[in-house]
């Protein structure tokens, strides 16, 4: 990358622009956007360790459509351990269905339909055998106590599992079982089908989801099983907990807190170094070259790049203490270079530009929060406000509210002592959005913005786009103007 103006200070992504240089890439398409950190991902999403945006469904879907979700620190090793055995189950192919039985009722239905974008429920009998499939306009105008046999589609198309099997993964299959599985469902009118081998239904099909396997690679481990990413605190038994989590099935760990330049950190790397030699290690964060040299000699084979520039982060405000994001990413990406490592930049983008930025600074992949939280798999339950807006609530990791569940099973006074030093929000909607209320609607929205970066820059690798970009400043007017107004035109 380089400047086409000089800068003076430190650089936001706001700050900053990409110039279009001659390109000879016809097609956003041409367009690889396969990290190659060691990670395994195939497109550079990673959603953040945070209780709020990371659980199962995230990690999940996520991985399918080819990027990585890390589970909080916070969780119990148990639960990790069951979520990443469930998360290996799930396929690489199909959306996983959410099931009820013919028994169960609308009122049931509607309290899980949302847990999916595809917003269905299979029937099935008590030995897993498909008996039809439930819609939400199947629930509106009758009782909520309405047994779901009654009111289930036993017409809705089905796809038998050898029909669509072809190949490894999604992308691998033929592009046109996945056209033909398309017009299908554009023909029926129904938007999500069952898969069934035999009479059991081992997933449902959309037709968005039969585009998006033409276009997305999952990112699998060695055997072929969806990939799982978890994050391990400095504190307490590291080498244990990392231990545990390998065993667990784990593909890539992350040491995290919130100053990852300190001494602690480095020997919680070195313990966690040895526990898992062989699994990708990510550890941070910092904003310097300095910190990064620092990580790498302990282990580290990725840093994580951003002080303070999260939404639910509180931390400059409070202490004065972090850097602008570009500009710590752009530093820290050269200086892991030269080391043969990577960093991940983590946080403070809110369009695809801002993830394209990064990108072309030099990250090998983006941690992406609270813009994450605000969809159908991030873990918080459904509300609607008093408009009818759906949102979710999300909070920072060093808050009043993640603190109380972080220590919670200490004493109260201990709890008190800690609880003077909380930084971050403990609760903020994250609305919905309509257009692309799942996470995969996000993953096209940011990608594509990805790709069509690239090929203004000529490039068809994300190491040709670091090589190539073209970066200028800009004032804050320069950003205004870049930025959609069709109000003005009223």
């Amino acid at each position: 990358m380089r400047f086409l103006n000089d800068p003076t200070t430190d650089l936001t992504y706001s700050d900053v622009f990409l110039v279009p240089s001659t390109s000879r890439v016809t097609s956003r398409f041409d367009v690889d956007l396969s990290p190659h950190d060691g990670t395994g991902t195939t497109v550079p999403l990673v959603a953040a360790n945070m209780t709020a945006v990371t659980g199962r469904r995230m990690v999940e879907t996520l991985a399918r459509r080819g990027g990585l979700g890390i589970l909080p620190q916070d969780i119990p090793l148990d639960v990790i351990a069951e979520v990443t055995s469930w998360v290996k189950e799930r396929s690489p192919r199909f959306e996983t269905p959410v099931v009820l039985g013919p028994e169960d009722t609308v009122h049931d239905a509607l309290g899980i339909m949302h847990k999916r974008p595809h917003g269905a429920v299979v029937v099935c009998g008590p030995g897993g055998d498909f008996r039809g499939v439930v819609l939400a306009a199947d629930c509106t105008e009758v009782d909520r106590f309405t047994q779901l046999g009654s009111i289930m589609r036993t017409d809705a198309p089905v796809f038998p599992l050898a029909a669509v099997s072809a190949g490894r993964g999604g992308a691998d299959a033929p592009q046109d079982v996945w056209a033909a599985v398309y017009d299908r469902l554009a023909e029926t009118r129904v938007h999500v089908a069952p898969v069934l081998d035999g009479e059991r239904v081992v997933g449902v099909l959309t037709r968005k989801g039969t585009v998006r396997s033409t276009i997305y690679a999952p990112a699998l481990d060695p055997s072929g099983r969806l990939r799982v990413g978890a994050a391990v605190g400095i504190n307490g038994d590291v080498r244990g907990k990392a231990r545990a989590l390998v065993e667990a099935g784990v593909d890539v760990l992350v040491v995290d807190t919130a100053h990852g330049h300190q001494r602690k950190m480095v020997e919680a790397l070195e313990q966690v170094r040895a526990a898992a030699p062989d699994v990708p290690l990510v550890a941070g964060n910092v904003v310097t070259a300095d910190g990064v040299q620092d990580l790498v000699d302990a282990g580290a084979d990725i840093v994580k790049v951003g002080v303070g520039p999260g939404a639910m982060c509180t931390t400059r405000m409070m202490t004065a203490v972090g850097r602008p994001q570009f500009s710590a990413v752009l530093e820290c990406a050269e200086a892991a270079a030269g080391l043969g490592r990577h960093v991940w930049a983590d946080g403070g983008v809110r369009h695809p530009r801002d993830v394209a930025l990064a990108l072309a600074a030099g990250a090998s992949q983006v941690m992406v929060g609270s813009w994450f939280a605000g969809t159908h798999e991030g873990p918080g339950e459904l509300n609607v406000d008093a408009d009818g807006r759906a949102y979710k609530e999300s909070f920072g990791m060093a808050s009043t509210r993640a603190v109380r569940e972080r220590t919670r099973g200490e004493g109260a006074f201990a709890r008190a002592r800690k609880g003077l030093f909380e930084e971050g929000i403990s609760s903020s909607k994250m609305y919905l959005d309509p257009q692309r209320p799942g996470v995969e609607d996000l993953v096209d929205h940011i990608t594509a913005g990805v790709r069509s970066s690239m090929t203004y820059a000529g490039a068809t690798t994300l190491e040709q786009f670091a090589a190539r970009a073209v970066v200028g400043i800009q004032s804050s007017s320069g950003y205004e103007e870049g930025r959609a107004r069709p109000e003005s035109w009223s």
